[in-house]
């Protein structure tokens, strides 16, 4: 059997690490917000008929290198960048109307997309991370504990933690789709952290003589396959999305770093913290009794 809270020193220390990196870079450098939340430019070329997208975004990065590009409807590109101006989009225009054959009714649209509107998204992202977190903590004290809703809502801030300190150490460009992404990972991995949590509440009946640690140790190694056979294959399957579908990489790569950070904090963070708050508990009750 695997000694998981003995060791839950180690488990901490390393998340800790990644996470002061990742804090330091954000306040120093910061984070790299992309046109979703700086503003610039979006145009949508219509094409008319399906294209070699990776040879249009090599086009679009010789006039914008931090261009963001999709296919929309299969016949549509559209392109976003911080660095499009109207020369450079007339610019990039020509270049594709050339190598395509296009008309110049082919560009369908073209906008300016405001900071305001990445303001106004990362506010509401935060009330809805903020209202989840509440929410799953009314739940798993009423159904567990209160100890388990403090345990399962750190180990949620350590999955969102250690995703913004990977985008701020690769200096990954952070767009709408993260944000979409990170709910995702809210809500995986409080499923799998509840998994572990269930089955220390079956414990903690049939094992009344034993310590919170010697529970904990026990029910992580009866869920251990279980968790990371689940991650695995979501993993993998995320991962196959990742490299053979690029359009949706800016959602896919963040869940990526998530359900690995999510299979982490559900064996090794959430249950030592939960330990560590029943000690607390214990003590406290020692010392109001004595």
């Amino acid at each position: 059997m695997f000694k998981i809270i003995e060791k839950s020193k180690i488990w901490f220390s390393i998340s800790l690490a990644i996470i002061l990196i990742g804090v330091v870079l954000m306040a120093t450098r910061g984070l790299n917000f992309g046109i979703d939340f700086k503003g610039g430019t979006k145009i949508v070329v219509d094409f008319g008929n399906s294209f070699d997208k990776v040879e249009a975004d090599g086009i679009v990065k010789e006039y914008a290198t931090d261009a963001v590009t999709k296919t929309v409807e299969s016949t549509q590109y559209e392109i976003k960048s911080k660095d499009l101006d109207e020369t450079k989009t007339a610019e990039l225009f020509d270049a594709l109307k050339e190598k395509y054959s296009l008309e110049d009714s082919a560009l369908i649209s073209q906008s300016q997309i405001g900071p305001s509107v990445g303001k106004e998204l990362t506010r509401n992202a935060v009330v809805a991370v903020l209202i989840a977190c509440v929410a799953m903590l009314i739940y798993i004290a009423i159904r567990f504990e209160f100890n388990f809703g403090v345990a399962a809502l750190t180990a949620l801030l350590h999955d969102v933690l250690i995703t913004l300190a990977v985008y701020a150490i690769f200096n990954i460009p952070v767009n709408s789709s993260f944000i979409a992404a990170m709910l995702t990972i809210v809500g995986y991995s409080i499923n799998d952290t509840i998994v572990v949590f269930d089955r220390i509440r079956e414990n903690s009946h049939s094992m009344r003589r034993s310590t919170p640690a010697e529970i904990a140790n026990v029910s992580i190694n009866k869920t251990l396959a279980r968790s990371i056979n689940t991650s695995l294959t979501t993993l993998i399957i995320i991962g196959a999305v990742n490299i053979f579908v690029p359009t949706v990489r800016e959602f896919s790569f963040p869940l990526l770093i998530g359900i690995a950070a999510g299979a982490y904090s559900s064996i090794f963070i959430a249950s030592p913290i939960w330990v560590l708050l029943k000690k607390r508990n214990t003590k406290s009750k020692k010392v109001k009794t004595a």
